[in-house]
């Protein structure tokens, strides 16, 4: 069995970059883009209706700022494309930079932005403009990141050091989900709203010179010959990968998007509970899953991929339904556990070992293009996922949870479906060839 990568620091050029900068690096990076991203989600379920779509009624209002929410998840897909491309053609960490620079600027701008009643029409539209840049910057975020940490990393070790590109996800949910949940909705409605926003541009410095401090990897360095046309070589050789990269998140995506942003609307309209209330049980969920992303790397280091991804789309799949009864109950402490143990060992195991997983699927001459495209084409059902489920609410059982349990259950169906078709791949060679690792 090979490792590529020590654990202690290479020298590369005339700098020594360690395993522990590249994976600091990639961890303040993802948790940035992902903080960007969360607040947004938070501020479309609570004050964006009401800011900048005041005529609609509240349902449509509603629908119309999820819309807004799922838009940057079609431009994810073309991230990955344009930023894999050069990732795979150039290096990862220029391509990392520039992700981590367009998301963090676009993130600011929305803080900035005037409301309907100030503008009109443009308002809406401005927010669409930002969107659409934070997806496509998010596109190129994951797939270099979580390349730049499995190439580094010894391969016996994948598994756990790839959930550090997670965390961020993690990190970014609790950071966003704490300062809505101080901020009083009064306060919000006024123009608090745009404190997450504007704090980002801070962050955002702190982590472009971390990132700039990391070079590119031992095992992208060695390539003796790039890929002419990165895209094209993964749709030749590992389309199939692809797609069964996108299946094995259906479930993941799903659960995830249902608590991160359907949740606040649901329980607020549906059930009665307050916003703090509901964010609450998302920081409660998040901290949850601190713990359970790290240990389920490590686990699928010492017994494979395959079973611990299975474990948390079965958790998914069994908690479909009662993770909504349990809610609807009214009951706060039921709530919390409810959510939080759907989320942090369905959503969260899943998630952890993602990085690895889709990594040794892919040659290193796409790699970044490959797990790229997998991951951002499966964003496009999670965008899209609290403007499902409001409509099945609303247009299919009456106001009633079965619809959008049902919902979560057939994603995580397809998921289990999914990863049972891949093989192991825990522990091979990063050089095999493109498109063979996972497949059977």
């Amino acid at each position: 069995m090979q490792s590529e990568a020590p654990t202690a620091g290479i020298a590369v050029g005339s700098k020594k970059t360690s395993l522990a900068t590249v994976v600091g690096s990639s961890l303040i990076g993802t948790t940035i883009e992902f903080y960007d991203f969360f607040i947004y989600g938070t501020a479309a379920a609570l004050v964006f209706p009401q800011l900048f779509f005041p005529n609609l009624n509240p349902t449509l209002g509603l629908m119309a700022s999820y819309a807004t929410l799922a838009v940057p998840f079609t431009t994810r897909p073309i991230g990955a494309i344009v930023f894999g491309h050069y990732g795979d053609s150039i290096g990862r960490k220029k391509m990392l930079i520039l992700a981590l620079l367009i998301m963090g600027l676009s993130t600011f701008a929305i803080g900035l932005l005037p409301g309907y009643a100030s503008i009109g029409v443009w308002a809406p539209i401005l927010v669409v403009v930002c969107r659409l840049l934070q997806g496509f910057a998010l596109g190129g975020e994951w797939g270099g990141a979580a390349t730049m940490v499995i190439e580094y990393a010894p391969a016996n070790k994948r598994g756990f050091y790839g959930t550090f590109v997670q965390m961020g996800n993690v990190i970014g949910l609790f950071t966003s989900s704490l300062i809505f949940a101080v901020i009083p909705r009064e306060s919000l409605l006024g123009g608090a709203w745009r404190i997450p926003f504007l704090l980002s541009i801070v962050v955002l410095v702190v982590g472009l010179y971390i990132r700039n401090q990391i070079e590119e990897t031992p095992v992208f360095q060695n390539l003796k010959k790039k890929t002419a046309v990165p895209v094209l070589e993964v749709l030749r050789t590992g389309k199939k990968a692809v797609l069964l990269a996108m299946g094995v998140r259906t479930g993941e995506i799903i659960l995830g998007w249902l608590v991160i942003g359907f949740l606040l609307s649901y329980a607020t309209r549906n059930i009665g509970y307050n916003s703090t209330q509901v964010l609450i049980v998302v920081l409660t969920a998040s901290v949850v899953d601190m713990f359970t992303v790290p240990f389920a790397g490590w686990v699928s280091d010492k017994i494979g991929r395959k079973p611990v991804f299975l474990f948390g789309a079965c958790v998914a799949a069994v908690m479909a339904f009662p993770m909504f009864w349990l809610t609807d109950l009214g009951n706060f402490p039921i709530f919390v556990a409810a959510v939080a143990f759907a989320f942090a060992f369905g959503n969260g195991v899943m998630f952890a070992v993602q990085p690895a997983f889709f990594s040794e699927a892919f040659d290193t001459g796409v790699r970044y293009t490959g797990i790229s495209l997998g991951f951002q084409l499966a964003n496009i059902i999670g965008g899209l996922t609290p403007l499902i489920g409001t409509w099945l609410l609303t247009n299919v059982s009456d106001g009633k949870s079965w619809s959008v349990s049902l919902f979560l259950l057939a994603g995580s169906l397809v998921t289990i479906c999914c990863v049972a078709s891949m093989r192991e791949t825990a522990g091979q060679r990063l050089d095999h060839a493109p498109g063979e690792a996972s497949i059977k």
